[in-house]
């Protein structure tokens, strides 16, 4: 289970202001933060913060790089701020993300190929997120024919199947559960999957709850990563132990510990 650290997000408060005022304290704390809680991966989203996404996506790049050696995740629908962050990050990067609209297609598989990057697809449309698992699984059929027809290789390229909030999209999550499922049978070697775990509980109660439980759900059909709070504790535990149970690593006493290293 790949974990990408959700936090450095113009979201939150804390990274708006730091983005704003170009003050690389609070991002590389976060970073290192992150990375100790058991972050594989850094989800970096310029997000409400400033107008000029480019400039502060490529800032966002610099300064996390210089507190972590992590892989970035390059959040933003502005595939220019992308490409500008691509080109300064140190490692191959995460492009998140591209919709299956051939449009963004042609634009996001080039890019990831010219620079190396994985790249996440969305299985959604300009029309929307869809909300049965037929829908979700035809527009995975076209990302996956887009990996093949543009050359991205299959192990770099991540598929979201989408899920919504439990108090406002509570029919959704079985959907999710059994797209992910469908998704390894689309090709061999198979597509990864990712969600953004944390969009599951929002605007609910009990929030950790939901997420740990929709990750151990999701991980037993075939969830590959999340971009979730990777200082969630028992989050990772569950990540861990999901691991462990599904013979996806070897069992020792220090498994978490383990987990969290890696």
């Amino acid at each position: 289970m790949i974990i990408i650290g959700e936090r450095i997000n113009g979201m939150f408060n804390d990274i708006k202001k730091a983005i704003q005022e170009k003050d690389p304290k609070p991002v590389q704390e976060w970073a290192v933060k992150q990375k100790e809680g058991g972050a594989e991966m850094l989800d970096l989203n310029v997000g409400p913060a400033v107008p000029d996404k480019v400039e502060a996506l490529k800032w966002l790049v610099e300064v996390t790089q210089e507190a972590t050696d992590l892989t970035l995740c390059l959040d933003s629908t502005n595939f220019k701020a992308i490409e500008e962050g691509l080109k300064v990050c140190k490692l191959p990067a995460v492009i998140n993300s591209t919709s299956a609209e051939r449009e963004k297609i042609e634009i996001a598989f080039p890019l990831a190929i010219k620079y190396n990057a994985g790249l996440i697809g969305l299985t959604m449309d300009k029309s929307g997120i869809p909300k049965d698992a037929d829908t979700r699984l035809s527009f995975a059929m076209e990302l996956v024919a887009a990996a093949d027809e543009f050359g991205l290789p299959m192990e770099d390229l991540y598929i979201d199947p989408l899920i919504l909030p439990a108090n406002v999209a509570q029919d959704h999550g079985p959907e999710v559960i059994k797209t992910l499922r469908q998704i390894k049978n689309l090709s061999d070697p198979a597509p990864k999957t990712v969600l953004g775990l944390s969009n599951v509980s929002q605007g609910c109660s009990n929030r950790s709850l939901l997420n740990r439980v929709f990750l151990a759900m999701g991980m037993a059909n075939g969830l590959d990563a999340v971009i979730a709070d990777a200082n969630d504790e028992a989050l990772i535990e569950v990540a861990a132990a999901g691991e462990v149970l599904l013979n996806q690593s070897v069992y020792c006493d220090s498994f978490v510990k383990m987990f969290k290293q890696r």
